[in-house]
């Protein structure tokens, strides 16, 4: 079981500097189009953190009043989320290229 963990964890350590470069690369690229397709997946899990998290959370984490409606908050998060969908897709391909049955 935690030889499956660490293997994961490689995958997904990979597969999220693989998603950051695809990014960086769709920006040099000028693919503005793509980039915003990539934040609109993030959105719905960005603004449910939004609403189940409480404001002090956000507020610990930020360090302003009123985070949680600061407009680059749920952007910031959007960005996250689908870098991190992004990354979980790759790291799920690579673990099951690598070390399938």
């Amino acid at each position: 079981m935690m030889r499956l963990f660490v293997r994961f964890s490689a995958c997904l350590a990979l597969g999220l500097a693989v998603a950051v470069l695809v990014l960086i690369g769709l920006m040099f690229a000028g693919q503005f189009g793509l980039i915003d397709a990539l934040l609109l997946s993030g959105k719905p899990l960005a603004q449910l953190s939004l609403i189940l998290l409480p404001e002090t959370f956000w507020h610990e984490l930020s360090g302003q009043a009123d985070a949680a409606q600061n407009p680059a908050l749920p952007s910031f998060l959007s960005l996250c989320a689908a870098l991190g969908q992004l990354a979980l897709l790759l790291a799920g391909g690579l673990l099951r290229l690598w070390y399938g049955r």
